[in-house]
């Protein structure tokens, strides 16, 4: 990317609101294996807004708790740290979105897409065997993963809505046809919008490069290309690219298996949509 042209994206993104302060602070305390969880729990409660729409959706009929749970501890209790991190942390995500943005980007789409994205990386995550702090890290990934397309949509809606219909028109990946017209990809400005928000170098580099088909040795980049292509499969919602892009073979040995053999062993799919749904109706 020439200079000016990175110069201008570092611009749009500076202009993108940061993280409130709690949620900043729940992601530095998720980062730290040894910050206690009572510390976690009490700065989620000191964010009244964030706190009742975290209880509403685990009050919801999708978590099926036979009694309805009053506080941030409790659910911790019932349903997991982890959890309820990336209940916050979505919840924070969601609050950004511009759904009257002049590019005719459909957020509840986006979110949509973006939600199933991050199950299924989750859901890959663990499969693999990963520890339980990066399976949550890949939900993160997931859900954060497709953000540098509402950098586009915000600060260059003609160009993005433009570039949206040549994709579709072409039948061409997203970030090929962003990179033609525009000259940088949503990729460069999640990255830019990552390191923004004080990500790890992990989840920095599984959304940047969440396209790339090269070796990796990042185990969140490969779950979450995974990820992205089964939910493009799953017509789950919809992040502006509906091209599904094939396994390279270093993914196909990743999982041991195929991309059809892979969404078989996955099993039914459909409760992901559920929860996704779930969330955004909060």
């Amino acid at each position: 990317m020439a200079q000016p042209e990175n110069d201008k994206l570092i611009a749009f993104v500076e202009k993108m609101p940061a993280f409130p302060k709690s949620v900043q602070r729940v992601l530095q305390l998720t980062f730290d294996l040894n910050a206690p969880a009572k510390e976690i729990v009490r700065v989620i409660e000191c964010d009244p807004i964030m706190t009742i729409k975290i209880l509403k959706a685990i009050n919801s009929s999708f978590y099926g708790l036979p009694k309805k749970i009053s506080s941030i501890q409790r659910a911790v209790v019932h349903l997991g740290l982890n959890t309820i991190k990336n209940l916050a942390l979505g919840v924070a995500a969601m609050g950004m979105l511009n759904n009257k943005n002049r590019a005719g980007f459909n957020t509840d789409d986006f979110l949509l897409h973006s939600l199933t994205t991050a199950a299924v990386s989750r859901m890959l995550a663990a499969r693999l065997g990963l520890p339980l702090s990066e399976c949550s890290d890949c939900f993160v990934a997931g859900l954060l993963h497709d953000f540098g397309k509402v950098v586009l949509a915000e600060f260059m809606p003609a160009e993005f809505k433009a570039v949206l219909e040549k994709s579709k028109q072409r039948n061409m990946p997203l970030n090929l046809a962003e990179l033609e017209f525009i000259g940088f990809d949503h990729a460069q400005a999640g990255k830019i919008l990552a390191e923004k928000w004080e990500l790890s170098a992990l989840l920095v580099d599984a959304i940047a490069n969440h396209h790339d088909t090269g070796d990796s040795d990042n185990p969140m980049r490969d779950c979450l290309f995974a990820a992205n292509q089964i939910s493009k499969h799953m017509q789950s919602g919809d992040g502006g690219n509906a091209v599904i892009e094939p396994f390279p073979d270093f993914i196909d040995t990743r999982f041991g298996m195929p991309f059809t053999a892979l969404i078989d062993a996955l099993g039914d799919l459909e409760l992901i949509r559920t929860e996704a749904r779930s969330l955004i109706a909060l």
